[in-house]
């Protein structure tokens, strides 16, 4: 992982702050004995001559060292500036692309409560698309397409041999990761929208199918019967993320497990569909999706 844009300035102002000091010592430290060292000889003419190309290379050498200073800091400051210079070009390549979020995964998805009555087992599709606010914060618009099948009961009120319920929704849900830095980190999500619920009723029937070299018949369930409704719903939840690394270290595509609880806003019914028997369904519908998947 690399580190934050900060600290490389931060060194190299700590760097050359130290090389700073350490000019400055040795100056100090090279100027001092020289002074004592001309006070001691002043009485003679001759030491104080015989001292003074001493004296001259180590002010020779304190300056050499500070334009060595000086020089090292403008090659630190464009680095800093080749630096910065990089990062902004990184961003400019790659920041519209990195703040984009998406998702897709699929799992399974039982009932919860009363909803047991009306609906059983069944699958689940997700996919959804949003913005990153930042590395903690993210919000999806996310689609989801779900396949319960029915109890027997509710079929058999019908007359019907098979039935299920399928159930997609729209819907906007805030991701928020507590532990973005971590490869390893879980988060909290949740929201709400649109829900539209289908109850199908299927009898088998015949029906013609070819393939490569000959056509034949088969049977093959065909939905003589269905109710609908549209409403609102909720759902919240969380779960886990694994980072998966990138090139460079800075990989943004995870696995994800989660499960989330699910209310749909589903009225009572009781429906005669398509001439079948009246089929009694209660309100709300709830249930406990279960999705592994990718999202980046």
């Amino acid at each position: 992982m690399s580190s934050p844009r900060w600290m490389s300035p931060l060194r190299r102002a700590c760097l050359l702050s130290g090389l700073a000091v350490f000019v400055a010592a040795a100056s100090h430290a090279q100027s001092s004995p020289s002074t004592s060292a001309t006070t001691q000889f002043a009485s003679g003419e001759s030491s104080s001559s015989s001292f003074q190309p001493s004296y001259d290379e180590s002010f020779t050498n304190a300056t050499a060292l500070r334009d060595a200073a000086a020089s090292l800091g403008s090659d630190g400051g464009a680095a800093a500036n080749g630096g910065a210079a990089g990062g902004q070009d990184y961003g400019s390549k790659h920041g519209m692309f990195h703040s984009l979020a998406f998702e897709a995964g699929g799992g399974f998805n039982g009932p919860l409560g009363d909803s047991s009555n009306y609906v059983t087992w069944g699958g689940n599709f997700t996919a959804g698309g949003g913005l990153h606010f930042n590395k903690r914060l993210s919000l999806l618009a996310e689609y989801q397409f779900m396949d319960n099948k029915l109890p027997g009961n509710v079929i058999a009120e019908t007359g019907a041999t098979g039935g299920d319920a399928h159930i997609w929704s729209l819907t906007l849900d805030p991701v928020i990761d507590l532990f973005p830095k971590a490869t390893n980190s879980v988060y909290v999500t949740g929201g709400g929208g649109f829900y539209r619920k289908v109850t199908n009723f299927t009898d088998p029937e015949e029906a013609e199918y070819c393939d490569y070299y000959y056509c034949g018949v088969t049977t093959e369930n065909a939905v003589v019967g269905h109710f609908s409704s549209n409403q609102g719903g909720f759902n919240i939840g969380g779960g886990f993320t694994h980072k998966m690394g990138g090139v460079y270290g800075d990989g943004t595509m995870k696995l994800f497990a989660e499960v989330r609880y699910l209310d749909v806003f589903s009225p009572a019914s009781a429906i005669a569909p398509n001439g079948l028997g009246t089929a009694t369904v209660g309100a709300g519908t709830r249930l406990l999706p279960v999705t592994l998947g990718l999202r980046w």
